[in-house]
């Protein structure tokens, strides 16, 4: 699973710093995920709820599960995404689910 999350906040306030996303990875994230995950800094963009294009620095967070994991870490990360929309006043965190084969 990869999850997208920006940093501009819409109400104008400061955007998130890479201090407070560390910390909620450390705080939200990573107990739920404690086998590993990587972040990633980008720059994105995308349309927000009243139609303008956002552009903004942005974090990648991939996190690797088993299948039979699946339900549970579906939860979890559910969990991720509310708690940021709320904790940094964000609109949305995207989410994309791919089924891939890895190997350590």
């Amino acid at each position: 699973t990869r999850l997208f999350f920006g940093t501009e906040r819409p109400d104008g306030g400061p955007a998130v710093t890479d201090e407070e996303f560390r910390d909620f990875v450390e705080q939200e994230v990573t107990p739920g995920f404690p086998d590993g995950l990587t972040v990633q800094q980008g720059r994105g963009q995308w349309r927000d709820a009243s139609g303008a294009i956002e552009t903004e620095r942005s974090y990648e967070l991939t996190l690797l599960y088993p299948v039979s994991a699946a339900a549970a870490s579906d939860r979890k990360i559910e969990e991720i995404r509310v708690d940021y929309r709320k904790a940094f006043g964000q609109e949305a965190v995207a989410r994309v689910d791919d089924r891939t084969r890895v190997d350590f």
